[in-house]
């Protein structure tokens, strides 16, 4: 049983700090600084949050994905096809991002997230996982103006996304994770998923992790244990519903359970995140378990991200019986 983290980590740091990030945006939008200025301070921000998730004992980390405008705009912005469209909302959160539109054919055209993993994993002394917005979601919550069809539409993202995970797995990464939420938001076209799963990690050598929010995994289970990965992340806070899914048949994968609530400013004690562990641990050995929270941190104040980091470590120390 460990540690890890999903995604995102919040940008802005708890005030009086200096908002560097932000302060630095609004800078390259006036035209007072320039891009590769920008960059260094995402460079110190990634560096500054490694460091807080190592402080308070993640296993596994992250690198925040302070570079990212958000989860869809930055890889439509790294693949051709793409252009980028007005703010839609990010599910039911109170985050928005800019719609991409395929108004040509999806392509790669070099590293997207690769110099990322590079710069984070050798800024951090704990492991460091990749991170990908997947196929099916960057499609569901894209506007297609070429393809004409879903499935046309998401197998080519998946064949773009594809060299991409090869990339990094050539660059080093041992883990990579691949987001997907937005299968529960279409569990109707799974044979689709299940197809573009099949094409996106087709001779990729690391770790394969694939992570679910926002929902349960009714109607997908038990098919979903049938995908080409090693780690199945589900989120049993925004669907406590999974408790019980999850039991109809034995879970053969490791369970990423996200347990921790990343969406709600409520600071969790390690009692309850030891409850949560013993419970997981009852689907799954402990030793198959990675605990973290139920989504990216990004929705939540730099402060609360910490403590609830401090608090999910204790609980599974306290679940594993003490040791660190």
């Amino acid at each position: 049983m460990n540690t890890t983290v999903v995604g995102s980590y919040p940008k802005i740091p708890d005030p009086p700090a200096p908002g560097r990030w932000r302060t630095s945006v609004e800078k390259l939008q006036r035209g007072e600084i320039t891009r590769e200025d920008l960059h260094r301070v995402e460079d110190e921000v990634t560096a500054e949050v490694l460091r807080e998730q190592a402080d308070a004992g993640v296993d596994l980390l992250t690198d925040g994905q302070i570079r990212w405008e958000d989860a869809f705009t930055y890889f439509a912005r790294g693949l051709d096809g793409f252009t980028i469209n007005g703010l839609q909302r990010y599910f039911d959160t109170n985050v928005y991002y800019r719609q991409p539109v395929a108004t040509a054919e999806v392509a790669w055209r070099g590293p997207i997230t690769v110099a990322d993993y590079q710069f984070a994993a050798t800024h951090s002394a704990r492991p460091v996982k990749a991170v990908v917005t997947g196929p099916f979601t960057l499609a569901v919550l894209s506007k297609d103006e070429f393809y004409g069809t879903l499935d046309q539409f998401v197998m080519a993202l998946a064949a773009a996304l594809n060299k991409e995970l090869r990339a990094l797995a050539a660059a080093g990464a041992t883990v990579i994770q691949v987001d997907e939420p937005g299968l529960l938001a279409r569990r109707d076209q799974f044979p689709l998923f299940r197809r573009a799963a099949e094409a996106l990690w087709d001779g990729v050598i690391a770790t394969r992790a694939m992570y679910t929010y926002f929902g349960h995994l009714d109607g997908l289970y038990p098919a979903i244990l049938d995908l080409p990965v090693s780690v199945i992340g589900v989120d049993f806070v925004a669907a406590p519903k999974n408790w019980d899914v999850l039991r109809r048949a034995k879970f053969t994968k490791v369970l990423g359970a996200g347990v921790l609530d990343a969406r709600n400013t409520r600071l969790e004690s390690a009692d309850e995140v030891a409850a949560a562990c013993r419970r997981a641990a009852e689907i799954v050995p402990a030793e198959m378990l990675q605990i973290g929270p139920s989504a990216g941190l990004e929705f939540l104040p730099r402060r609360v991200a910490r403590r609830k980091l401090e608090a999910l470590v204790s609980g599974v120390r306290a679940a594993r019986g003490g040791a660190s």
